[in-house]
């Protein structure tokens, strides 16, 4: 059995990203979301494009105004007004003003924003009370943006405010990383489906849903080829064609050493390379990871099929997933780093029990009370078949090798695996 953080680096070694040439596709920003730049973005245009008011006031020149106050106003001459989304038709002279409002174009001559509250108007006639400073309230062009620098960087995850960026930028459409395919089957003639009728002795197939929503969560695409049974040929058939399909390949069951647990056999006799046949952890020992080359001529750099073999026990999957596949997921998407799991330190209100022998991961509640993490321990028992008290937790406790009791208060490690309720 290989400990969890040798499998961890074993499991990142194995994975080859996609590629930016050949597994990239443009979309436009409405399709964006969510996805993985595969070249960097530059843009054409100045942000600002244009030097422009910060506040709603006057362009003035800073010579007419320096020497202002309540005992000693500038006194200027506007010549004209300029809104939102107009360009200025006049030259501000000495002595002259010009009307603007934020985010206005500043006009020829002017370099400094007077605002409004520190002036009277009379008609054409301004008063100003306070002198400002040298340029205040300009934006200038160019000052956050310079037209033809990098922008965005290959393997920025794109959300709202980066779409904003680009859509000023009037960057339409952007080259994304494609969608991992990750093919999820499950194994076991006990399964049926959630809508099928339950008949003695009969387990519903919980592992499949729970998987392919894990999947799409981390940005890859599912494809469910539903249950197979515990019959040699029809799991061989399945897994190959499985192989043929995806990039990467979930099943959950037959990992075990039961009577019926034939995956690693038929992943040897498709020509798989086993890499990892158990972890030391728990829940989640029975863990398969193997690599299929996807053909005999692949070249060095062309990225192998992964595969995981997962437990077929509800809890224990979905474990095995956010402490193993989550992070080969990432790298194989196109993220430049961050690939492995979020541990945070904190703190446990309930003691944590294990029986030392393996690293332990205990589900339960994350919370952040006054800048401390607090793990609340999931009610119930904590089985491995056990998904009821597993639903409205986020994060896992972990008890390491060697380790039987950590008391309340004591410092812990702590996996996140959904975000903070």
């Amino acid at each position: 059995m290989l400990p969890a953080q040798q499998a961890e680096d074993l499991i990142l070694s194995l994975v080859k990203p996609l590629d930016a040439q050949q597994d990239s596709e443009m979309v436009n920003l409405l399709a964006a979301s969510g996805r993985i730049l595969a070249e960097a973005v530059t843009s054409q245009l100045d942000f600002p494009h244009w030097d422009n008011s910060a506040m709603d006031g006057y362009a003035v020149r800073f010579a007419d105004v320096k020497t202002c106050s309540a005992e000693s106003p500038a006194e200027l001459q506007v010549i004209e007004e300029i809104p939102a989304g107009y360009m200025p038709q006049k030259t501000v002279q000495a002595g002259q003003a010009a009307r603007i409002l934020t985010g206005s174009m500043m006009p020829t001559g002017a370099d400094t924003v007077v605002i409004q509250e520190v002036t009277k108007r009379e008609g054409d006639r301004l008063s100003i009370f306070s002198a400002p400073q040298p340029q205040e309230f300009v934006r200038h062009r160019a000052a956050f943006y310079k037209a033809g620098t990098p922008l965005m960087p290959t393997g920025l995850t794109l959300s709202a405010p980066e779409i904003a960026v680009l859509a000023a930028a009037q960057c339409t459409q952007v080259k994304v990383y494609r969608r991992p395919r990750v093919a999820i089957l499950s194994t076991g003639s006990e399964l049926v489906e959630p809508d099928q009728p339950l008949q003695p002795g009969q387990i519903v197939d919980s592992n499949q849903y729970a998987l392919a929503a894990l999947v799409a969560q981390s940005g890859a695409e599912p494809i469910l080829l539903g249950i197979v049974p515990d019959q040699p040929e029809e799991l061989k058939g399945a897994i190959a064609h499985a192989i043929s399909t995806a990039d990467l390949v979930l099943s959950s069951g037959g990992v075990s050493v039961g009577d019926y647990d034939y995956v690693d056999r038929i992943l040897a006799d498709l020509g798989a390379q086993i890499h990892i046949r158990a972890v030391a952890v728990r829940p989640g020992k029975p863990l398969t990871v193997a690599t299929f080359q996807r053909n005999e001529n692949s070249a060095p750099d062309v990225f192998p099929i992964l595969y995981f073999g997962l437990p077929g026990n509800p809890v224990s999957a979905l474990v095995s997933f956010w402490r193993f596949v989550q992070p080969a997921l990432r790298k194989l998407s196109g993220h430049p780093n961050g690939w492995q799991p979020l541990f945070v330190e904190g703190r446990s209100l309930h003691p944590l029990k294990s029986d030392g022998k393996r690293e332990s991961y205990i589900w339960g509640q994350l919370h952040l009370v006054n800048g401390t993490y607090e793990f609340h321990l999931a009610g119930g028992s904590h089985s491995s078949g056990n998904l009821i008290n597993l639903a409205q937790t986020n994060a896992l406790a972990v008890v390491p090798v060697g380790q039987k009791l950590i008391s309340v208060g004591e410092p812990i490690q702590i996996m996140q695996v959904a975000p903070l309720r």
